[in-house]
């Protein structure tokens, strides 16, 4: 139920990704907007913030989709994201499911307490989002120490 709002959330931010990364191409041509550094700053941070927004919804909607399969009808249950594509040996005592949203995880538990992933895709999707918005934030913070350094220059003169 909520994987296609998701989903929706990962294209518009993938439009908007496109549309920032054009932004920041502009930058390149003349007839730049000045300052053009700050400009710089903030249309690439806006595209780090975006990608990133669309690496994680885009990793949501899937970790939604695999808990809206587990009790959806026969054959559901043990969660099928938990059974699909693994050998014997690793579903034997499959019990539950474990749905994490922040990191990313969707993990399955057997009879013994032990776990494995049911997706190891979502390994990296975490680092990816995680490496983009910390990319942004700090792009975000660096352009106004940026814009703090130059009033503090003004100010001297």
């Amino acid at each position: 139920m909520f994987a296609l709002p998701a989903l929706g959330v990962s294209l518009v931010c993938a439009v908007a990704v496109l549309i920032s990364a054009a932004r920041v191409i502009a930058m390149a041509l003349p007839g730049r907007p000045q300052p053009w550094a700050e400009h710089l700053l903030r249309r690439t941070a806006a595209a780090f913030a975006w990608a990133a927004g669309a690496v994680y919804s885009m990793g949501l909607a899937g970790v939604l989709w695999s808990e809206a399969e587990v009790g959806d009808g026969a054959d559901s249950t043990p969660a099928p994201a938990c059974r699909m594509g693994f050998d014997p040996q690793t579903i034997e005592g499959l019990t539950h499911h474990r749905a994490s949203y922040l990191p990313l995880r969707f993990d399955c538990v057997r009879a013994d307490g032990s776990a494995y992933a049911s997706d190891p895709d979502l390994v990296w999707t975490n680092w990816t989002w995680s490496a983009l918005a910390l990319t942004a934030a700090l792009l975000f913070i660096g352009m106004h120490y940026r814009a703090e350094l130059a009033a503090r220059k003004t100010a001297v003169r």
